[in-house]
């Protein structure tokens, strides 16, 4: 783990070098206060800092505070040393943002102890960060195509309906099916059926604008929102949704599998008035128009 010094006195600045990289550590070594609190706001700074609390240009109860005010994701593990020892100075120096302190002239062992402990949170707050991320993934993303699930692709068509209706913009949406996926699955079996939904949602989602969204709607439907896009743009969307994925047969094991979809693609140029229900509702109609049509098609509504 990488350790950061900030002390300005150059006989004990070395002093700690040499001990900590005995120790193991990665360390980085700075000579006042104004440079420690420049390093530890870039990225990839150390996670622990020993700061000395008297340095020129910034002491270590302003560096601790000034990192608090603005924490980065996982928060700087903060060791003050210093020569003050009264409890008034120990409670200014914790409450300024300093996880612990050492007094000086220190001893190693209860530094080295002390920086165990700072490992220990370090490492305890990166897996709950982690583990916080896994569950946002898990309660938005859809868990076999990674797109969003039902409830986030619902709730974003929504903020995109309301900002559509405050600039008084056109927002489109294209209500994607695979033709005949019961026959893929009676054909390949599941495991060839869920490749397949793989495939096809990352072919859906690499051609799309990046500020365009995909989720899966249900079983084998995707829903694309496509924002501030009107009959001509939406359109194209939903023909080139159909060529990416039929153009190419999808590859699983040994086989290569013809894969067709249909679209249906709904627009409100105005959207005043209107709920997340009727769009949705309208971009379904023209999906059951491409299917009763013949499939592997894009049909069109609009609502003006």
């Amino acid at each position: 783990m990488k350790v950061l010094i900030a002390e300005d006195d150059a006989t004990s600045r070395r002093v700690l070098e040499v001990l900590l990289q005995k120790s193991g550590y990665e360390v980085e070594v700075t000579h006042d206060g104004a440079e420690a609190l420049s390093r530890l706001r870039m990225p990839g700074a150390p996670d622990i800092a020993i700061l000395d609390w008297m340095m020129p240009e910034m002491d270590g109860v302003e560096i601790c505070r000034q990192l608090r005010a603005h924490e980065p994701t996982v928060p700087r593990y903060l060791i003050l040393l210093t020569a003050k020892g009264k409890t008034e100075e120990v409670v200014e120096g914790l409450t300024s943002g300093a996880d612990d302190y050492v007094t000086k002239p220190f001893e190693r062992k209860e530094l080295l102890a002390r920086l165990k402990v700072g490992e220990r949170i370090i490492t305890l707050q990166k897996d709950i960060i982690a583990a916080r991320e896994e569950l946002r993934i898990l309660a938005t993303q859809d868990s076999l195509t990674a797109t969003w699930n039902r409830r986030v692709i619902l709730d974003h068509v929504g903020q995109e309906l309301t900002r559509a209706q405050r600039k008084r913009s056109s927002l489109s949406l294209a209500m994607v099916d695979l033709d005949h996926f019961k026959r893929i699955n009676d054909h390949y079996g599941h495991l060839g059926g869920d490749e397949v939904l793989r495939e096809v949602s990352r072919r859906l989602s690499a051609s799309l604008r990046p500020y365009d969204a995909v989720g899966r709607f249900g079983g084998e439907e995707f829903l694309v929102v496509m924002a501030e896009c009107g009959e001509a743009e939406a359109r194209s969307v939903g023909e080139r949704l159909r060529t990416c994925v039929s153009e190419t047969p999808i590859q699983w094991e040994t086989h290569a599998i013809e894969v067709t979809i249909s679209v249906g693609v709904a627009t409100a140029g105005d959207t005043s008035g209107l709920t997340v229900e009727n769009l949705i509702r309208l971009a379904d109609d023209a999906l059951y128009r491409a299917k009763s049509a013949g499939r592997n098609r894009v049909e069109y509504l609009g609502m003006e």
